[in-house]
Parts: structure tokens; sequence; C-alpha cells
């Protein structure tokens, strides 16, 4: 009898990630569920447990922890938007290059990244989050690029606003995007996903259809008008 695959997932305490974990063991992967209260991947050491702790190889990789930091930067909690990079950017990198120098050396690894649609938008009032999820999207594409000849694949998930805790935990529920009603079902969301990481593509847009439009709208629009967009749905009401 054939080995199940193994993935991990982070992240994987709720939301999305929880989802994406689900997904993956209904397609056959024995799957390790890392939350944060299990490693803690804003920090090196954290980050440099889990790897330590892994006894399979990996062969798929999601790394979808993350939080996010609503309000004004500059009046904000400077420690809070220093945590986000670390979780965010710091923790994926690190995560990512433990893991996929032991993919390449297999030839053989599938990797998953949640990025956001709003790594494509200057974020006013949530200034670290947008820009931790461009560099995911970058990061995620150029190493996508670089493992093609390892027989290793990188897929960038870009979903829209979904309904999970994140909007909570930022202290944005006072916000026109923390209160809309109009979020996707994390469900969804991982399922995409999902689909498009074991299918080798290179991203997936999970939202709905008129958010999806309006991604692709938002590659023609001047960067200065995406800004006061997001200002408008991120600033909080009181």
């Amino acid at each position: 009898m054939a080995e199940r695959g193994f993935a991990v997932v982070t992240g994987a305490t709720s939301g999305i990630g929880r989802e994406i974990a689900r997904a993956l063991t209904e397609h056959g992967f024995d799957v390790l569920r890392v939350g944060e209260d299990d490693y803690d991947l804003s920090t090196p050491e954290g980050v440099e447990a889990l790897h330590a702790g892994l006894d399979r190889p990996v062969d798929v990789l999601a790394l979808n922890a993350g939080v996010s930091e609503g309000g004004a930067f500059a009046t904000g909690d400077l420690h809070a938007h220093l945590h986000l990079i670390d979780l965010n950017v710091r923790g994926t990198v690190h995560l990512a290059g433990l893991v996929t120098r032991e993919m390449v050396a297999r030839r053989r690894g599938r990797v998953l990244l949640t990025s956001s649609m709003v790594a494509t938008m200057p974020g006013p009032f949530q200034a670290t989050y947008n820009a931790s999820k461009s560099f995911v999207q970058s990061f995620g594409l150029a190493l996508r690029d670089e493992l093609r000849e390892h027989e290793v694949s990188v897929t960038v998930l870009m979903p829209g606003p979904t309904d999970t805790h994140i909007f909570a935990r930022a202290g944005q529920l006072d916000t026109l995007l923390g209160a809309s009603s109009h979020k996707a079902d994390p469900a969804d969301v991982a399922e995409q996903a999902v689909d498009a990481l074991l299918a080798g593509r290179e991203r997936v847009v999970a939202a709905s259809l008129p958010l999806r439009l309006a991604n692709l709208a938002g590659g023609v629009l001047p960067d200065s008008l995406k800004a006061r967009l997001n200002a408008v749905i991120a600033r909080p009401v009181r």
C-alpha cells in the first residue's frame, strides 16, 4: 500500500487554514495542522522548532499563518505591526527556506502561499497587512520560477474578504470591510486553493465574480486611487 502524502498547514486553528487542512485530508494527505498555540512562527525559534519536529518529508507546505492590524499606523501599536511583519513575512520566508531546500533535493513538492487580493493595493488603515501580502505574492511568484526546474510547484492564493476571525482580531469590526456581510466562505476559498495547488497552477483569486472583476480592474487603476478606495473600506467608522 502506497504511503499517504504528508502536508504541513500553518495557521490551521481556524478560518482558511483549518479548511485547507480539511481539504487536503479529503484528498488523501496526512496533515500536520500548526496553530499559534503549537509554535510561535513569528520567531526564529518557533519556526526552527516546528521544522526540527517534522519526522517525514513534506510533500505539501501550505504557508497560511498570518495576522492583520487595523487603524492608523502612526498612532497605532507599533509592536503589533512589527509582530505582523515577523509572522506574515519573516516567518513565511524562514519556513519556506527550510522546507523547499528539502523538496529541491527530492525533486518533489508543492507549496501554497496565502497572499490576498489586497496585495496589489496600498493599504491605508491596514498599511503593514497589505504590504506583507504584496511581499508574499512577489516572493511566491519568484520562488515558483526558481523551483520550476526542480519539479517543485508554488501556488499563490489570493482570497478576497473571507468570513474568518481576522477582522475581529485586527480591531476592524467597525470598518466597512469588517462589517460587510458579503464575505466568502472559508471552505469555498480552501477548496479553490487546494484544487489550484494540486493542479500546479500559478495563483488563484478566491472571491466572488464581482470581486474577481474588481481585482482585474485594479491592474489598470493608479495606486493613488487604489489607496483611496482601501481607505474608504478600512477606515474605522467611529
